[in-house]
């Protein structure tokens, strides 16, 4: 089959998913080129899928052809790709594992798909994304996340709430500060949760606030702070074990 038109109905429908609003309300979300639907598909996430009419796709999926003017209107790219994939949103895990980052009010998508990126690497088991964070299914998140968005739990809560039930089920809350606190080297926990916060203002005052210890980056005075992505990155190698 090879659809056309703009005005087919489930096309229609895709391109809505290029908007938070109805991503929400589908539950689904849009990702484009070979590699992130390969992940999706290795992660039985992938709902649907179009490719470009006349490109021989190698995949055990049934996918719809599609001509080039339908892949550039779902295509927020430069270059239009050959293959397209909606993919479903999951629900959220009951029980959350011992190494935990939450994120408050991350703004910068390339920032968050690093974060997963790195997360997924050093074997951290879920990510908890505050209300004011940016959106995780951004085009911009899930490109630089390269598929990795689909191997860890990642969720939108409410940080006040979680990190109290976190402190009642004894995971170690650990803040971060560029000057003051434990060196990341030196800190020995096995259940805990990390806080990292935006990247201009910081943690906010409310859930710094709630945190056990915190914790630094030693490096050059030359330096006043790293970017987010790079900092939480040293932070959960040097918690996995460094070069160990």
């Amino acid at each position: 089959m090879l659809i056309t038109s703009l005005e087919n109905n489930n096309i229609k429908k895709y391109l809505k998913l290029k908007q938070k609003k109805y991503r929400d309300e589908e539950k689904m979300f849009l990702i484009e080129g070979e590699h992130l639907v390969r992940e999706a598909y290795k992660s039985n996430r992938l709902y649907d899928l179009l490719v470009l009419d006349g490109y021989d796709f190698k995949i055990d999926f049934s996918y719809t052809n599609a001509s080039l003017n339908i892949m550039k209107k779902l295509s927020d790219m430069d270059s239009t790709p050959k293959v397209i994939g909606i993919v479903k949103i999951e629900d959220k895990k009951t029980n959350l594992g011992n190494r935990i980052i939450i994120l408050d009010g991350i703004q910068d998508p390339g920032n968050l798909g690093t974060i997963i990126r790195s997360s997924v690497a050093f074997n951290i088991t879920d990510i908890i994304l505050s209300d004011t964070s940016v959106d995780l299914y951004n085009d911009k998140v899930i490109r630089a996340s390269q598929g990795m968005i689909f191997k860890i739990n990642i969720e939108r809560r409410n940080l006040v709430e979680v990190i109290n039930k976190l402190k009642k089920q004894d995971y170690v809350i650990l803040g971060t500060n560029v000057k003051e606190g434990i060196d990341v080297r030196d800190i020995n926990v096995k259940k805990y949760a990390i806080v990292l916060g935006n990247e201009g203002q910081g943690v906010s005052f409310e859930v710094a606030n709630l945190c056990d210890k915190n914790i630094y980056i030693k490096m050059n005075k030359e330096v006043e702070s790293l970017n987010v992505g790079v900092a939480t990155s040293i932070i959960i190698y040097e918690l996995n074990g460094g070069l160990k």
